[in-house]
This record gives C-alpha cells, structure tokens and sequence, in this order.
C-alpha cells in the first residue's frame, strides 16, 4: 500500500453518499510493541458488539490524518504526534447496507492513557490473541495480516 491519503476531494466523494463511508482506524501498539488496543462497538452501533480497531469518520474537509487525531482524543484519550502515525493498509468493504473505505493507521507513540470515553470497553491484547476476539468483515483483512507476523 503507498504511504499516502487520499485527496480531500475523494474524501469528499466518499462521505456524500449515504451509504458510503470513509473512516480511519488506528493500530496502537503497546510502548513494547507486544499488544495493540481494541474496542468493543457498543450494542446499537453498526456491528455492535464486534471488537474494533478505534477510529471513526472522517468529516467532511477534513484530512484522513486530522481525521484520525481527532477520533483518537476523543474516543479513547490518547495524543499522537503529528508524525506518530502511518498509513499501513487500505479496504474497500460492502456490507449489505453500505460501503465503507477504511484507512488502517499504524501508532508507536503516543501520550495518554486509553479508556473508553464514550462508554465503550477497550482492552490491549497481544497481537497472537486477535484471532479470539470478533471482529467487522471489513478488518478481517488487516487481521490476517497482523496475525501473520506473529508466526
């Protein structure tokens, strides 16, 4: 995948349409780099109940770097730098509902400490135990691949 973002004006693309969604998730590796953050969906949401990588929407105008600082803060309360992440993988999903273009942020560094601000239950895992927890269609991908270097 390149190191890039997308273009504000394919951001744009993606978000107008109600059924297409463009959202940034983030893998946060521990300060050993032996475990990663996940959070559960909370029961209502679209996948509820799936465990997640945290992220969320990228509004309108905004950057997919923005983007991701923003949902980071305030989801789980933590503060990256602004070059404490890279792009690391790209997935275009169709859930039978919508389609949603995920960007899979990679994070080393950071400040703070995880908790669950919208109520939400997060949790660090070692990278071997993704496997144990369910995930949304559209990480399976990225999953795969995460798993694939622990062997």
């Amino acid at each position: 995948m390149p190191n890039t973002e997308l273009e504000a004006s394919d951001a744009r693309r993606l978000t107008s349409d109600a059924k297409s969604v463009f959202v940034v998730a983030a893998i946060i590796h521990s300060a050993d780099g032996e475990q990663v953050l996940i959070a559960r969906r909370p029961a209502h949401l679209h996948q509820g109940g799936l465990w997640e990588f945290p992220g969320g929407k990228v509004d309108n105008g905004e950057t997919a770097r923005d983007a991701l600082y923003r949902e980071l803060l305030e989801e789980v309360d933590i503060r990256i730098d602004r070059d404490g992440a890279a792009l690391f993988h790209e997935v275009h999903h169709q859930y039978p509902d919508k389609a949603v273009h995920l960007q899979f942020w990679r994070v080393f560094s950071f400040t703070g400490e995880a908790k669950g601000n919208e109520g939400q239950q997060v949790r660090w895992v070692p990278l071997a135990q993704l496997v144990d927890f369910p995930f949304p269609g559209a990480n399976e991908a990225v999953v795969k691949q995460l798993l694939s270097e622990c062997q």
